[in-house]
């Protein structure tokens, strides 16, 4: 039941959010006149202090902060499998250095380290997508070793190795397809992490820059008017709310029918 509570939020929302630029008046729009009107029928969510509608601005900022989180997780997943099976796999001196790094990634906390790097890069949206893609490798290299250390000693791999199979083909075709099913599982649950980070970075202006919306963004400019309107903060924060919940319940409900959780 949780599974299918957490997949139809997070459809809804996503079907929603993709459909934005269809449902209610443009999130770029602004009318003074209509400034930090209250949610109504002309004006789902209300309006901002600039008057801009605020369902579209929500909508339109959920995609965003969504579409950061893939991106950054896409690049997580690709380096972080990556190093995680040819550790696993080769072993050694290889595995001991790909290892210490994670390690020492770990020992720094990982909001104060992008926030350092965004901060020496610059604030937009393509370095954030990839500092919080490249910081975020350690889960899914650990995961992807740990699976490998095991697959790797299993029957069909001695046999390929047997009939001259080279590693690369081995990787590819017996290790990778094998541990995709608890990395699916670390990735839906990373999904909430990240989309939180990029709220965290945008409310602190390290994120995605004005005049784009996402919910971070909505939350930092919906806070300095909130002593005159509550729905400007209110409306993003649920929104975020809302996806975590649902991505979290997906995420534990595919979990537990893989009977994986990951020891990270």
């Amino acid at each position: 039941m949780e599974g299918i509570i957490g997949a139809t939020v997070l459809g809804v929302l996503l079907i929603t959010a993709v459909g934005a630029g269809m449902l209610g008046s443009t999130p770029y729009q602004q009318d003074l006149g209509a400034a930090l009107l209250p949610p109504g029928a002309g004006h789902l969510f209300g309006t901002d202090s600039l008057g801009r509608d605020l369902w579209s601005r929500v909508l339109v900022g959920l995609r965003v902060s969504v579409t950061v989180a893939v991106m950054a997780a896409a690049i997580s997943v690709a380096l972080g499998v990556t190093l995680g099976m040819v550790s696993g796999f080769y072993g050694g001196t290889l595995e001991a250095v790909i290892m210490r790094l994670a390690d020492i990634q770990l020992a720094v906390p990982f909001v104060l380290l992008t926030l350092l790097i965004v901060a020496v890069l610059g604030a937009n949206i393509r370095n954030l997508i990839a500092v919080m893609g490249v910081t975020g490798w350690v889960t899914y290299a650990r995961v992807s070793r740990g699976q490998t250390l095991v697959i790797r000693h299993r029957e069909y791999v001695d046999a390929a190795r047997a009939s001259g199979a080279t590693d690369r083909h081995i990787i590819g075709r017996h290790v990778l397809p094998n541990i995709g099913g608890p990395l699916l599982v670390v990735l839906t649950l990373d999904l909430s992490r990240l989309v939180l980070l990029e709220g965290a970075m945008s409310f602190l202006g390290f994120g995605v820059q004005p005049p784009t919306p996402s919910l971070g963004s909505l939350l930092s400019e919906g806070l300095r008017s909130l002593a005159l309107a509550w729905w400007p903060v209110t409306f993003p924060g649920v929104t975020l709310a809302i996806f975590v919940f649902g991505v979290n319940l997906f995420g534990d409900w595919l979990s537990d029918r893989l009977n994986f959780r990951a020891n990270v």
